[in-house]
């Protein structure tokens, strides 16, 4: 497994690299990984110690992905390391100033589609050649907030409704060069970014509370649908929500339903 992660550290990014190298291993491999980050930080290096340790050969690189010489550059790295590229896991997000959109910011705007939309775009044409040549596929990172808008939200549920119709684009015109691409979509999930929010107990059991599953994603639960993804050759166009169920819920949440024996 030759892999490139963006926004790869601890999270959502961080779980996608650890179950990459496992299932390599697992496979007799010896992955090789590039994962990106905006900035080198100690949970970077105890991600790459990690990594190494499980056997994975491992670059960590520094990125500012809204710079749109970035991806060529992150990709040229990727396929120079690990020797091709099999995996291209377009993970990094931003989520912006947030508000509403009739308040919202110009510079914010095009900041987060830069970053949600313009970025992943940009790795796509730089890994194309490469994925061709592996029969490699992609795999983007969006959000349920792409399929279902909240009020507050900026620009981002409008970024990632847009990067889920990128991969579907992406999907069928890489088709006939045997290259797949989906999105995977969380839902509500335990991450760094949200770790404050469910420090509260009480609206981390109320938003358990609301799940089908009856608990939020960890990022692992992510993961598990990227490897799918990644491993599955006969899907793509695909955007597959990870939420246990959440966000096909909402008519149970009505009040005046009909009761079971009533």
């Amino acid at each position: 497994m030759r892999a490139l992660v963006t926004g790869g550290s601890q999270g959502i990014g961080g779980a996608v690299c650890r179950r990459l190298a496992a299932d390599a291993v697992m496979r007799g491999e010896t992955p090789a990984i590039v994962l990106t980050v905006r900035s080198f930080r100690p949970d970077v290096d105890e991600l790459v110690s990690t990594l190494q340790e499980m056997g994975a050969r491992v670059l960590p690189l520094e990125a500012e992905l809204s710079d749109p010489d970035a991806a060529s550059r992150v990709v040229a790295a990727a396929v120079d390391f690990c020797g091709g590229l099999d995996a291209l896991v377009s993970n990094a997000g931003l989520m912006g100033a947030g508000g509403p959109l009739a308040a919202a910011d110009v510079a914010d705007w095009d900041r987060v589609f830069a970053v949600n939309v313009r970025a992943p775009w940009l790795l796509a044409k730089a890994a194309f050649p490469a994925l061709t040549a592996s029969g490699g596929a992609m795999v983007a990172v969006a959000s349920m907030s792409g399929v279902h808008p909240h009020p507050n939200g900026g620009a981002y549920a409008a970024s990632k409704a847009a990067l889920i119709m990128l991969c579907r684009q992406l999907a069928q015109e890489w088709g006939p060069q045997g290259v797949r691409v989906n999105a995977v979509s969380p839902g509500m999930t335990r991450t760094p970014l949200t770790r404050h929010i469910y420090a509260n107990a009480e609206v981390a059991e109320r938003r358990a509370g609301l799940v089908p599953l009856r608990r939020v994603a960890e990022p692992d639960d992510v993961a598990d649908a990227v490897a799918f993804l990644l491993r599955s050759a006969h899907v793509t166009g695909e955007n597959v929500t990870v939420d246990g169920g959440f966000s096909s819920s909402i008519l149970g949440h009505m009040p005046g339903l009909p009761r079971a024996g009533k």
